[in-house]
């Protein structure tokens, strides 16, 4: 009997993380056709050719965008976002950047709310950003 209690509960624990995996992935992938729908993913070379054109915002801390950042890029880290965004003009395009983008997509999600329309994601993020970079010496 006490068999029969054991494998009830690990089919029962099974189930649940089931559960909430398939959850966990549900919601992932509605939250990445969300951001499709407001934001275009930009490859390196993409990035490059519009960026001039554009307001290239780094979304990492200060500490990281002191340590190396996309040259001509501003540092508006996505913690203080919310109370900054009306920096941003909603009549030009926003490149913007973290060090995956993880966070660019939620940045993206949120000037969308605010009315931005020209949103653009570095798909490799930071971290597989080929192009030129400005280290601060301080």
């Amino acid at each position: 009997m006490l068999i029969i209690g054991a494998i009830t509960a690990n089919l029962v624990t099974t189930i649940i993380l089931i559960v909430i995996l398939l959850a966990w992935g549900g919601y992932t992938i509605f939250q990445n056709m969300r951001v499709k729908q407001v934001a275009t993913y930009l490859k390196n070379d993409e990035f490059q050719k519009g960026m001039r054109k554009a307001q290239v915002i780094d979304l990492r801390e200060q500490k990281s965008f002191k340590d190396g950042h996309v040259l001509g890029a501003r540092n508006m880290p996505y913690s203080t976002i919310k109370n900054f965004y009306s920096q941003l003009r909603p009549d030009l395009p926003v490149y913007m950047y973290d060090q995956g983008k993880t966070i660019s997509k939620r940045a993206a999600l949120f000037l969308s709310k605010k009315g931005y329309k020209d949103l653009y994601i570095l798909k490799s993020g930071y971290q597989g950003w080929n192009g030129k970079e400005k280290k601060s010496n301080y």
